[in-house]
């Protein structure tokens, strides 16, 4: 779905009073879920959620956190519902053999980085990670899944929307109403800059929180100086039409599609219409361009962009904290 603006617009907007009431009964009842004991795994596993619905980089803060998991020694396996996928699970996710339709977009990335495990019963799914040699379970959305215990959960917030007008669903952006979810989280990833992220950083620094400030940098040394049309089908579009200006694009125009939009023949034959016209290329990212058909896909530049933390150490220090020093099994 694309996120109506007035979840960015002050909560007395008449959408947001108008839906009020649906989004408390709706947060109530994500709340009453969170608050469910989990099953424990018997070996730990370290959640990135986000508090709203919409991108917010949980996926390159799954990549990032597995990375220092391996340079503690630890044999991390990712672990994701598969969202928009038809395979229920539990699979292990083999980029050769699955596509975007059987198991999502976000985790064939996460297979390039490591095992992924694509499971809708996480608890399955855990057994899985397991028996793939994991022994510690990164798992990839999941802040208000009760169904394991975390070790860890690190909320994942992009600093330029936070939490939006601060209204549970379908009233705002909220899985449920924020002082619900403070509890169920151990530290605050703030990705980017922005006065709503610095917002909720002063809040989890009088919980006591750290806060892992962190950046997406593109990879897109090939894309300096080219002339592009953009397209992306991701939570905030514009967040990577941003990170292709830093890449050096010259952005001739953009098109903004619902997160994980399954493309289809028209789109793909406006979009290279436009370009054509334009005299551009095409470029989008990678989650965009796995959901892209093979002969077309290969007409279009893909921008890569990773997540790195201002202080990796800070990191490496909580993690290890939470796993108690213990030597890898």
């Amino acid at each position: 779905m694309r996120p109506p603006r007035f979840w960015q617009a002050a909560p007395d907007h008449p959408a947001a009073r108008l839906l009020a009431p649906l989004g408390r009964a709706y947060g109530g009842l994500a709340a009453a879920r969170m608050d469910r004991p989990g099953a424990r795994a018997e070996y730990p596993v370290l959640c990135l959620g986000n508090f709203t619905l919409g991108g917010a980089g949980k996926t390159p803060a799954a990549i990032a956190l597995a990375l220092i998991l391996r340079d503690l020694g630890r044999r991390p396996a990712f672990l994701s519902r598969g969202y928009g996928g038809s395979l229920p699970g539990p699979v292990v996710v083999d980029p050769a053999r699955h596509g975007w339709r059987a198991v999502g977009d976000e985790p064939l990335l996460l297979a390039r980085h490591g095992p992924a495990i694509v499971a809708r019963d996480r608890v399955a799914g855990a057994h899985l990670c397991r028996a793939q040699g994991a022994d510690v379970i990164v798992m990839d959305d999941g802040l208000q899944n009760p169904s394991l215990s975390k070790a860890l959960s690190l909320a994942v917030v992009d600093a330029g929307t936070g939490t939006g007008n601060g209204l549970p669903f379908p009233a705002g952006p909220l899985r449920a109403p924020l002082e619900r979810q403070w509890p169920h989280v151990g530290g605050l990833v703030l990705v980017g800059e922005g006065a709503s992220g610095e917002a909720l950083a002063a809040d989890a620094a009088r919980r006591g929180l750290p806060v892992h400030r962190a950046r997406l940098v593109p990879q897109g040394a090939a894309l300096a100086g080219r002339r592009v049309l953009a397209f992306a089908g991701i939570g905030r579009p514009e967040k990577f039409f941003a990170s292709l200006r830093e890449a050096g694009a010259e952005i001739a125009a953009t098109r903004a599609f619902p997160d994980h939009h399954p493309f289809r023949a028209t789109d793909l034959a406006r979009l290279a219409a436009d370009a054509e016209r334009l005299g551009a290329g095409l470029a989008t990212t990678e989650k965009d361009a796995a959901r892209l058909p093979d002969a077309f896909a290969a007409r279009v530049r893909v921008l890569p962009v990773v997540l790195r933390f201002a202080d990796p150490d800070a990191v490496r220090a909580q993690v290890r904290a939470i796993l108690g020093g213990r030597q890898p099994a």
